[in-house]
């Protein structure tokens, strides 16, 4: 018989914000399907959250509010794998809004966290046996900052 601790993933990410754990958090839920709070905790005194848990397509997260002493860098990213062009647009216009687009399918969003969204496709395409036909792919990807499905494709067949 399995516990509900069993069931639970090893190893969560954990988010240090400096003051907009709960807003970063609602954005989030909003953009991902199978998303949802969990659990917050918040300070007697005033009655801010201090830390929560929270699912993004049964992925947990945790995040504090802890200050402005730390900030995310590219060091750290988010892999947000997609199957269509479809999904690639929502996630890249929802996350990216108020934030940075950058090259290659990265962005910053406007808390600063830095993902990477990225079609199924790219790989497929890119690790293929054939090494020119990897090498025009990358070289399409790199003049690109949302990745496009199509024009993969066709420096693929190109």
């Amino acid at each position: 018989m399995e516990t509900e601790h069993n069931n639970q993933q090893k190893i969560t990410p954990f988010l240090w914000f400096d003051n907009n754990a709960e807003e970063a958090m609602n954005f989030y839920t909003s953009i991902f399907k199978d998303s949802k709070i969990g659990k917050i905790h918040r300070l007697p005194t005033d009655g801010s959250m201090m830390t929560a848990s929270f699912h993004l397509n049964g992925q947990e997260f945790m995040v504090l509010n802890a200050g402005p002493q730390f900030k995310f860098n590219h060091a750290i990213s988010f892999f947000v794998k997609c199957k269509t062009q479809e999904e690639v647009d929502h996630f890249w216009e929802k996350l990216s809004e108020g934030g940075q687009k950058e090259q290659c399918g990265w962005l910053k969003d406007k808390f600063g966290l830095s993902w990477q969204i990225v079609p199924n496709a790219l790989g497929e395409l890119m690790y293929n046996k054939d090494p020119q036909k990897s090498k025009k792919v990358m070289e399409a990807m790199m003049k690109m900052t949302k990745i496009e499905i199509a024009e993969l494709e066709a420096a693929y067949n190109s």
